[in-house]
């Protein structure tokens, strides 16, 4: 067996595997970082509107500067160094101030027990084992203070034998509690606290007894030696004007500035990578491999880092550990994309007309559309199926909440490792057999599937399994967009095509489905959003396959009509 290997190509292998392995441990946690940071899902929705939107127009303008003053490799360590300087930045963002108010206890002593309940529509299903993992002590000591009527004091100046506080009777009556967590109970989003113990005024312990129809109920504020169970009494009111807090703006920069950045590496890149496979295009899935490999490997990393680093019994996560590794791969990207060797083609003299022709056929315009819907469908997949998965976790269990970040970085390496891997090498092998078109309408149908399935999901785990079908909804995806752009280029306006296609599947498409999906996901939920957008890409699938034969069909019968009688 001969194997040859293209040492031209080696540089180039390099950069898809670093700048892949360094944007995996960054780019997929930025929209659940925002969400961190105090942003809801309709705001942050607006925002890969807007990165998108900057994209469609970042992409073809650097790509006519490259073509124009052929300075491709320039604008590629630029954009590179520009990119990895951002996400750095990101570690330093300051959240957007949250109003936090204390919520109240309600307290009811009667005939049967004592106790307080503690309701919160935000509680998860495993809010009280939260409680009892976290908290050492057997008992807990809640100190309570709570408004007292008239009866409630002769209630409990007769029943609780409290002589001593009832000389004066005040508006108010403030106690320690003693709250036996292994007697506690969750029913939904409230949790019931038993107290068979109070403490007023370092006295000794009362049983707090209210016999039947002499009930106290009232509502109080309370502080408990148990931080965890302070945490769930905070209630953090979501900021409804964003843009009046430069917290925003700033993270609005910064996250515009690494997408400007990165988008504009990735429409060079492919763009070079063409270049030096010359006349074997359908090649490109062997290059993207290097990518997808390396994706893979630092994402599964990365989620099981953040996690290691975070700790399990709160809500806000840690990354600036793996945020600070992909820059350094990032930086390590630079000095091997330098390495890239490559000649420039001849430029066109009219890349405009040459680009207003292109989109004059048919078979042009309607891969522009399958663009889009494929952008629509992958703004879902790639802002908010995290946002979906950590949604689910929280009402799943305990244990699943812990170790979310590990389950979002093994949907990461499997999208890559066990689908975009395989299918970046067999895509040549596909395209040559069924060919672009029908490849189109496939990852369309798959899309749609792989939508419906996420529909029906409970345990975030079940999702590993379908992420298997990223192989096809964008490694083959990604192949058969870049390759047939690449085919379809005029000469000399190879880079304004890469970064015209890019510009219409990530600034319209993408764009689009960033603001649709950020808010379907505020008003009926993740399922439902997925549920929606998957019927979307079935629908689309059959129309793309439908326009397709018939654009075939008038083909076969204009050439069949212009043959000599």
């Amino acid at each position: 067996m001969n194997l040859k290997i293209n040492k031209d190509l080696l540089p180039m292998k390099g950069h898809y595997f670093l700048w892949n392995a360094g944007t995996a441990p960054i780019v997929p946690f930025m929209s659940v970082y925002a969400r961190q940071l105090g942003l809801s899902s309709f705001i942050v929705g607006i925002i890969y509107t807007v990165l998108s939107f900057s994209g469609m127009l970042a992409k073809p303008l650097m790509g006519s500067l490259a073509d124009k003053f052929q300075c491709r490799k320039l604008i590629f360590l630029v954009a590179q160094c520009v990119a990895a300087a951002a996400f750095f930045s990101m570690i330093f963002l300051p959240p957007i101030p949250q109003t936090k108010s204390l919520a109240r206890a309600h307290f009811v002593c009667d005939a049967a027990e004592a106790g307080f309940e503690i309701c919160r529509d935000n509680l998860d299903n495993y809010a009280l084992t939260k409680i009892q993992s976290n908290v050492k002590e057997k008992d807990v000591i809640c100190t309570m203070d709570c408004p007292f009527k008239a009866r409630d004091w002769d209630i409990a100046c007769k029943y609780w034998n409290i002589s001593s506080s009832c000389e004066r009777k005040t508006s108010r009556i403030t106690f320690d509690a003693r709250v036996p967590l292994n007697h506690s109970f969750q029913i939904d989003t409230c949790i019931y606290f038993r107290t068979p113990s109070v403490t007023i005024k370092q006295a000794q312990d009362i049983e707090p007894f209210c016999p039947l129809y002499h009930q106290i109920t009232t509502d109080c504020d309370i502080n408990c030696n148990a931080q965890v169970i302070d945490n769930m009494m905070t209630t953090t009111e979501q900021v409804t004007n964003v843009s009046d807090y430069h917290q925003f703006w700033l993270l609005l920069m910064v996250y515009l500035i690494a997408w400007i950045g990165q988008a504009v590496t990735v429409s060079v890149a492919d763009t070079l990578c063409f270049q030096l496979l010359g006349h074997k295009p359908h090649k490109y899935g062997y290059q993207r491999m290097c990518g997808a490999l390396g994706w893979g490997i630092f994402s599964i990393i990365s989620g099981i880092l953040v996690d290691q680093f975070s700790n399990a019994d709160e809500t806000d996560k840690n990354y600036v550990p793996v945020f600070g590794m992909g820059v350094a791969v990032l930086l390590l990207c630079v000095v091997v994309s330098y390495q890239i060797q490559y000649s420039h083609q001849a430029i066109s003299s009219s890349i405009l007309k040459d680009m207003c022709r292109l989109l004059t056929n048919i078979r042009i315009l309607v891969f522009t559309l399958w663009c889009i819907c494929m952008g629509l469908c992958t703004a879902m997949m790639w802002n908010f199926l995290f946002w979906h998965l950590e949604d689910l976790a929280s009402k799943h269990s305990y244990e699943t909440q812990a170790c979310i970040k590990t389950i979002e970085g093994l949907v990461m390496g499997i999208q890559c490792l066990g689908g975009e891997l395989p299918f970046f090498f067999l895509s040549s092998w596909i395209l040559k057999r069924i060919g672009h078109v029908h490849a189109m309408s496939l990852v369309l149908l798959v899309m749609g599937v792989r939508f419906m399935f996420y529909s029906i999901l409970v345990n975030p785990w079940w999702t590993l399994p379908i992420e298997c079908l990223n192989g096809l909804t964008f490694g083959l995806f990604y192949a058969t967009m870049a390759s047939y752009a690449s085919i379809v280029a005029p000469p000399g306006t190879e880079t304004t095509t890469q970064g015209m296609v890019g510009a219409v599947f990530e600034g319209v498409g993408v764009s689009l489905g960033s603001f649709i999906a950020g808010l379907l996901l505020e008003e009926i939920g993740g399922s439902k959003t997925f549920r929606a957008f998957g019927i979307f890409a079935l629908v689309a699938c059959l129309i793309h396959a439908l326009v397709q034969y018939l654009i075939q069909g008038s083909e076969k019968f204009r050439k069949g009509a212009s043959k000599p009688a």
